[in-house]
């Protein structure tokens, strides 16, 4: 097989790392990719969003598989343009990524089918949107409507706090037209918890749940990121709950999709907050989550390539997915003022060899001749495997300290509330 990995980030880094274990895979292109993916891949001059070149490069190339990590690509089309030219494409069209590229279209979908997340109301007026807060009070929730790169979600402590969220996502357009509309939602409490699917239609395979890290710093202070580290399994949360996330809202909102004609396959990704009531959607993603992938590839013992390849031709009911009983942690190095703006080009240092049970997945970076530098807000994301959670995280931690750039910030309590219970 030779496979197309669409995207730039940690995510997709994992994504072709895992690909090139499967005996089925001869080649592996990137587009764009970054610097650590050329040791796996042919980075192709393209961006993640070149519908048209993409398209034609795969149809040219005879590739067998391609595989979309970011959302950006779905939303432009590109499945839809992959799928008319009968090339074989993994990840949901731009109808049905709207899960993920519209939450307004998410909760009303939810709302439609009784599918568990918090109260809400949407707004394209900020005068009435800060009404409403301020009727609701605080704590509470103001998300932008469209894609934000993860950070258009603000969690207001006070009033004031989300009447300026408004003012910056729909006045300010910090965000862009992804701000236009706002959805406030009540705040809802608990573990949270990322669980992921895959998806052909009604059939859904859910993957090892996961707890993502989104403030950037520690102690869940600071404004949110994209991620700032991950881990699973997720002792802290029972099986039987996670049973009861997929029984309840994975498979019900697929099935919602189908019931109204819109044909999901791919990756669904569920955002969830386990509160007393049980599991309640935060968001969905319409994609891989990242950094959640760099610690669910790890542990995934099957085939991926012939899980994506079977997914895409509708037979994903027929592949059996096995999974490691180990477990693994993902700490993210960033750049001194993430998620805000910061410094490119400083060059990476320290990076350890490859081990089996040590990864560094390249987000944001570059290569320059014969060295590595830093291309991005977040820059590495490391990752290691253990007998158990508290092995794997020593083992990442041990090798974050080793690497070194101009200004590095990194969090220093990831699993850190799952190891205390």
């Amino acid at each position: 097989m030779r496979v197309l990995v669409i995207g730039s980030g940690g995510r997709e880094h994992a994504l072709v790392w895992k690909l090139r274990q499967s005996p089925r895979v001869t080649r592996v292109y990137a587009a764009p990719g970054n610097g650590g993916m050329a040791d796996g891949a042919e980075c192709l001059p393209f961006s993640a969003t070149a519908v048209d070149e993409l398209s034609r490069f795969a149809e040219e190339e005879g590739i067998d598989l391609t595989v979309v990590g970011p959302e950006a690509p779905l939303l432009s089309g590109l499945v839809d343009r992959f799928e008319e030219r009968g090339l074989k494409v993994f990840g949901p069209r731009r109808e049905a990524a709207r899960i993920e590229g519209s939450k307004r279209f998410a909760k009303e979908l939810m709302v439609r089918h009784g599918i568990p997340t918090a109260r809400f109301r949407s707004f394209t007026n900020a005068e009435e949107a800060k009404r409403y807060v301020r009727e609701q009070g605080a704590p509470i929730v103001v998300k932008a409507d469209g894609l934000a790169a993860g950070k258009g979600v603000v969690v207001a402590r006070t009033v004031e706090e989300a009447e300026e969220a408004i003012r910056q996502a729909m006045e300010e357009r910090v965000f862009g037209a992804a701000g236009e509309e706002v959805v406030i939602e009540e705040c809802l409490f608990g573990q949270e918890m990322s669980l992921m699917a895959f998806v052909d239609g009604e059939t859904v395979r859910s993957m090892e749940p996961a707890q993502d890290h989104k403030p950037v710093f520690d102690g869940d202070r600071g404004p949110n990121t994209g991620g700032m580290g991950a881990y699973s399994p997720v002792p802290q949360i029972s099986r039987e709950v996670v049973r009861q996330a997929v029984d309840e809202i994975l498979k019900p909102t697929a099935r919602a999709m189908a019931e109204e004609g819109i044909h999901y396959r791919g990756v669904l990704y569920a955002g969830l907050m386990i509160t007393p009531e049980g599991p309640k959607v935060i968001e969905f993603n319409a994609r891989f989550g990242d950094p959640e992938t760099q610690v669910i590839l790890p542990r995934l013992e099957s085939d991926l390539a012939e899980i994506l390849l079977a997914t895409a031709e509708g037979r994903l009911e027929d592949v059996e997915i096995r999974w490691k009983e180990e477990a693994a942690v993902c700490v993210v190095m960033a750049s001194e003022g993430y998620p805000g703006s910061y410094r490119t080009g400083l060059p990476v240092s320290g990076l350890p060899k490859p081990a089996d049970d040590r990864f560094v997945f390249h987000a944001g970076t570059r290569r320059e001749g014969n060295r590595i530098v830093t291309a991005g807000g977040r820059v590495l994301g490391v990752t290691a495997l253990g007998s158990d959670l508290a092995e794997a995280r020593n083992k990442a931690y041990d090798a974050v300290e080793s690497i070194r750039f101009e200004g590095v910030h990194f969090r220093r309590d990831i699993a850190a509330r799952a190891l205390k219970g």
